[in-house]
């Protein structure tokens, strides 16, 4: 009950706050009204983590509209968006909340000055015809961005990427008061909006049942640079990435060994006389995952798995030592990175970099196996990673849920796993001959390569560009 009063008087102290600013409308008045051809792409989140709007951002710019790309700063989005003269990076100053008193009394200060920033920043910029939100979060994104909409007649777009409550009760629990508040905050709000985007049929389907809202799929398409990557290109990525990570580290080679000066990674040679590029003999093979290190991806299973892979190899099994790349930023990582820590292994190491975005589809283009931990929290979504694996033609190991089957095709692109010891056979099987012809892992990618898939620019004009056009 006490989380309950609070969370009541957050929601009024959140509407009181609202009714209040909305005497911006008068100085709003005095703004400039903007274009016909002006759209608000709005995350309450990392921009450069947030792939799905940097693609509509640059999807929208390319067709000569003018975007404000509002969020928090940290991570530096894609190249492409920060050249593009069409989009206009706009940033909510990150907030730091005292860690003073109850945690819901945190909870509520943050919603509050959460509201009161983005409400004020849709305001001052300049009149769009639409506002394109991501959710989740939407608490307090969805209110305040239709209220902003509200006053400037702009029409509000929501992309439904999950639900906000199903990943609050990762931690909270289903039956948790501010769980069962944030489901019907996110339904009542959902309702307002214009037009609704989501990611899977599954969505689309509980959304107009559970929730009488209509929305178009879209499904998650990789961008025109995820691709295979060439291997000049892989080797100068191995370069790089040698010079601060200890598993893609070569060293050179004196001509008595090789023929010409070798320069050399633990995966590719170049002779730098002639300048061709090949893979080295015995390499290991590259895995790689990625992760916001978030409570809906298990990597318990991951670390289980390359323990059983190691025991494997220490039983005599003709294996390849593997190098495992887990990339990514988030609260969970400094925990796994101790538990990788004692970890002992002979035949694998593992390493957790934060790639560009530049470098990040080179590396997937130069993987040998993706793996994916995705565990949706509804069900409901589908893993991006594992999009953006497939668009480089990397076949994917990905664990079990409700709607992976929309994505992943067991036996086809990729192989589905429950459990750690399933996983653990799985890369077994792969890698006894993954770099034969005729080996599972070549099969898999040869039926991505032939595999006619649109990309995330096709997908796009077909399913979400008539939303902007409608009156």
């Amino acid at each position: 009950m006490a989380a309950l009063l609070w969370l009541t008087l957050c929601g009024s102290a959140t509407l009181t706050l609202l009714l209040l600013l909305l005497l911006l409308l008068l100085w709003q008045r005095q703004r400039p009204a903007g274009s016909e051809d002006r759209v608000a792409v709005v995350v309450l989140g990392d921009l450069g983590r947030s792939p799905r709007m940097q693609y509509h951002a640059l999807s929208l710019a390319q067709r000569g509209r003018r975007v404000d790309f509002i969020g928090y700063p940290g991570t530096k989005p894609h190249s492409e968006i920060i050249r593009n003269g069409n989009i206009q990076i706009v940033h909510i100053s990150e907030l730091k909340i005292w860690q003073v008193g109850p945690k819901m009394f945190q909870y509520i200060a943050k919603v509050i000055l959460q509201s009161i920033q983005l409400l004020y920043t849709m305001l001052r910029i300049a009149k769009p015809n639409y506002v394109l939100l991501q959710n989740p979060p939407g608490l307090p994104s969805i209110a305040v961005t239709w209220v902003a909409c509200l006053l400037r007649s702009s029409k509000l777009i929501i992309d439904w990427h999950n639900y906000g409550y199903t990943i609050m009760s990762l931690t909270h629990g289903k039956r948790h008061p501010i769980v069962r508040i944030a489901k019907w905050y996110e339904e009542f709000f959902g309702r307002l909006s214009d037009y609704n985007i989501c990611v899977t049929n599954s969505m689309k389907e509980d959304l107009l049942v559970n929730c009488n809202i209509r929305a178009t799929t879209l499904y998650d398409k990789p961008a025109s640079f995820f691709k295979e990557t060439p291997l000049i290109d892989q080797h100068k990525l191995f370069m790089k990435l040698a010079k601060e990570y200890a598993p893609f580290k070569g060293q050179l080679v004196a001509e008595s060994s090789l023929p010409g000066d070798v320069e050399k990674t633990a995966f590719t040679q170049l002779d730098t006389r002639s300048g061709n590029v090949l893979h080295c003999m015995g390499r290991p093979a590259l895995l790689i995952s990625s992760t916001s290190w978030t409570e809906d991806e298990d990597f318990s299973i991951l670390l289980r798995a390359l323990e059983e892979y190691e025991r494997y190899l220490n039983d005599g099994a003709k294996l390849p030592p593997l190098v495992c790349v887990i990339t990514g930023k988030g609260p969970l990582k400094e925990y796994y990175n101790k538990l990788i820590a004692e970890l002992h292994f002979k035949h694998i190491q593992i390493c957790t970099p934060w790639l560009e975005a530049e470098d990040y589809p080179l590396l997937l283009g130069s993987a040998d196996l993706g793996v994916c931990l995705h565990m949706s929290s509804s069900g409901l979504d589908l893993p991006m990673k594992v999009v953006d694996m497939f668009g480089c033609c990397l076949p994917v190991c990905a664990v079990h849920f409700q709607c992976i089957h929309e994505l992943v095709k067991h036996e086809v692109n990729g192989l589905v796993f429950r459990d750690s010891s399933e996983l653990a056979e799985q890369l077994k099987m792969l890698f006894l001959d993954y770099s034969s012809v005729e080996g599972k892992l070549n099969l898999f990618r040869r039926n991505l390569r032939t595999t006619k898939q649109l990309r995330w620019d096709e997908s796009w004009e077909q399913a979400v560009l008539p939303l902007f056009s409608s009156s």
